[in-house]
């Protein structure tokens, strides 16, 4: 039955595909539709049933067991606080290390070690380096390493068709990966290397310390440092002392020339007492001879007149007699006592003490000024001895801490040794891979993909084989195809008269068109 056109001028646009049509192409490829399907169908029965899938599965706990020391040249490492919480870089990290290429060739070479064919001794042959490379693909593209979430745990599965390899796959996958694990966090050698550096810093600290007692005995010294010091305090007390003595030295010439001048203008005696009394014997002297006079001028006025050249000598002898006792108690006797001026004495032996307590500063002086120098001298060679101490005491103690450090690196690889040997990591099997009994794939599910398949695969070759085929099935591809409108159809194998008695959809070739 011909379908509706509708014209454009010259050209004819179709309608689009409905189910009729759908339908159409169903019917006119049936044949095809049924051979194809039937065929993918048994083809994947039979893969199936020729290669069945078994899926190996294993378990790693990573966990907080032991902290791996730092090599540093610090005598302690700084180690930040304990974290026994497994971060997600850490899980991502171990499974990344589970899917190394290095380790899935050794995986390969255990599992599948074939004998090596060509090739240097010892060497693998091109041929059998392409053999190994493609079967750690294969394992790399069968293998499945995931976290599980909310977890510290790493799961591990390999499919393989056959159960006992894919479960033999995991076990020497396992192995070597805590192998993988040990090395990366801990490089083999490290006690050897430690026992051979700390036998080297043993036998320097010797040398330091040897060096260091025969420069002791061949100097004298003991600790030249503390020597220096104390030989600069005892030259800080003579300094000090040196100049209180040219203080006092000072002093003492200024005290001696004063000292000199006072005894200069001090007399060396001094009146201590002044007495003043009359002359009794003077006196009595003088009263005897009036008394006499007066006695003979009364015994020759008795004889003479008073005129008389006797009696006026008399009288002449008796005034010059009283004169003389007048004089005499006018002038009485004077009578004066010296001795010693003390302050005489006490300048001079202020000055005999002055001089001799210069004469001692002035020696003084002198041995300080000696002992000033000998300190000196002293003090310079300390502080060159001290130097060459320090620098050897230095060195002693850079190969005591340097020994000391190995010696406790060396324990640290001793104690990773042994817990590496006792498998005591951070990463646990806790779930051993068996083979596994029955298949991955159930036969509902092959059977479900199987038809899903082959109704997929056959419906779209039939659609790619009817769009493939190059005649003319109704109407409107005529008139899409030349753009000119059809004026009649007729069905294929039916001629003009029994065109009514043909019922829709029925495939018809068309004879020509006007």
């Amino acid at each position: 039955m011909p379908q509706e056109m509708v014209f454009t001028g010259p050209s004819v646009r179709a309608s689009s595909p409905t189910l009729r049509d759908v339908l159409a192409v169903v019917f006119r490829q049936e044949k095809l539709l049924s051979i194809s399907f039937a065929v993918i169908f048994l083809a994947i029965l039979l893969w199936d049933a020729v290669t069945p899938q078994y899926q190996a599965e294993m378990r790693f706990l990573v966990q907080r067991e032991r902290f791996y020391p730092v090599v540093t040249a610090q005598p302690a490492a700084p180690q930040s606080p304990a974290r026994l919480e497994i971060t997600d870089e850490e899980l991502n990290s171990e499974a990344e290390l589970l899917k190394d290429a290095g380790l899935l060739r050794k995986v390969a070479l255990a599992v599948d070690a074939a004998p090596r064919r060509g090739g240097d001794a010892g060497k693998p042959s091109r041929e059998e380096e392409v053999r190994i490379a493609r079967a750690a693909e294969r394992l790399a593209s069968r293998l499945k390493v995931e976290p599980v979430r909310k977890t510290n745990l790493i799961r591990v599965d390999y499919s393989d068709s056959s159960p006992a390899r894919a479960a033999r796959v995991l076990q020497s996958l396992g192995a070597l990966y805590l192998e993988k694990h040990r090395e990366v966090h801990r490089p083999a050698g490290q006690w050897d290397f430690f026992e051979q550096q700390t036998e080297h810093y043993h036998a320097g600290l010797k040398a330091a310390q040897l060096e260091l007692q025969q420069f002791t005995r061949t100097e004298g010294v003991v600790s030249a440092a503390a020597e220096r010091d104390i030989n600069l305090q005892k030259l800080a007390e003579l300094e000090n002392q040196a100049r209180q003595t040219l203080v006092s030295l000072a002093e003492a010439g200024q005290r001696v020339q004063e000292l000199e001048t006072q005894v200069a203008s001090t007399p060396e005696r001094s009146t201590t007492q002044v007495r003043t009394s009359d002359n009794p014997y003077l006196l009595e002297q003088l009263k005897s001879t009036l008394l006499r006079l007066q006695m003979k001028r009364t015994e020759l006025l008795t004889k003479f007149q008073p005129t008389y050249r006797l009696v006026q000598e008399v009288e002449q002898q008796i005034a010059d007699t009283r004169a003389a006792i007048v004089a005499a108690e006018r002038t009485p006797v004077r009578e004066e006592v010296t001795d010693r001026d003390p302050n005489h004495q006490w300048a001079r032996g202020e000055l005999a003490k002055a001089q001799l307590e210069l004469h001692g500063l002035q020696a003084r002086a002198v041995a300080a000024n000696f002992e000033l120098g000998r300190y000196h001298t002293r003090v310079q060679r300390l502080g060159e001895q001290a130097v060459v101490q320090q620098d050897l005491e230095r060195s002693a103690t850079t190969a005591e801490e340097n020994y000391l450090l190995y010696l406790r690196k060396r324990e640290e690889a001793r104690i990773g040794d042994a817990l590496d040997q006792r498998n005591i990591l951070n990463v646990a099997l806790v779930e051993a891979p068996v083979a596994p009994p029955l298949p991955t794939r159930s036969p509902a599910m092959v059977l479900a993909l199987a038809l899903l398949a082959a109704g997929v695969g056959s419906t779209g070759l039939a659609f790619a084989a009817d769009y493939l085929d190059p005649a003319f099935r109704t109407p409107d591809e005529v008139a899409t195809h030349l753009g000119v409108p059809v004026l009649a159809s007729l069905p294929q194998g039916l001629r003009p008269m029994n065109l009514a008695g043909v019922r829709a959809g029925t495939e018809t070739r068309f004879e020509g068109v006007s």
